[in-house]
């Protein structure tokens, strides 16, 4: 079973800043071997989030999905959509366009 929900941050994972001085190497193999993100904390303050690179990259396409979703969503709001029917025309009058100007 998958859990979509947002996952409650592990205690052992919020470490002070003064700890990931000290403990660096450390912490990045923790990161590499089972990805959970660490909370920095200032002054008992959660000031950053450590995360692997995969999962930084992982996280960056996702909001580039989920921005592309929005985009789509606000133009349909807003009327600013085509048909099926005449988008698949459009490109094949386009392809076709194409096929004979390099036909000549």
């Amino acid at each position: 079973m998958v859990n979509d929900e947002q996952p409650d941050m592990r205690l052992d994972h919020i470490k002070s800043i003064s700890y990931l001085k000290s403990h660096a190497p450390d912490m990045l193999s923790q990161l590499a071997n089972d990805g959970d993100a660490f909370v920095i904390t200032q002054n008992g303050e959660a000031k950053a989030v450590l995360q692997s690179a995969r999962e930084y990259e992982q996280n960056q396409e996702t909001l580039a999905l989920l921005k592309i979703l929005a985009l789509g969503r606000q133009q349909v709001s807003n009327g600013d959509v085509t048909s099926a029917t005449d988008a698949i025309a459009k490109i094949r009058g386009r392809n076709s366009n194409e096929a004979s100007s390099t036909d000549r």
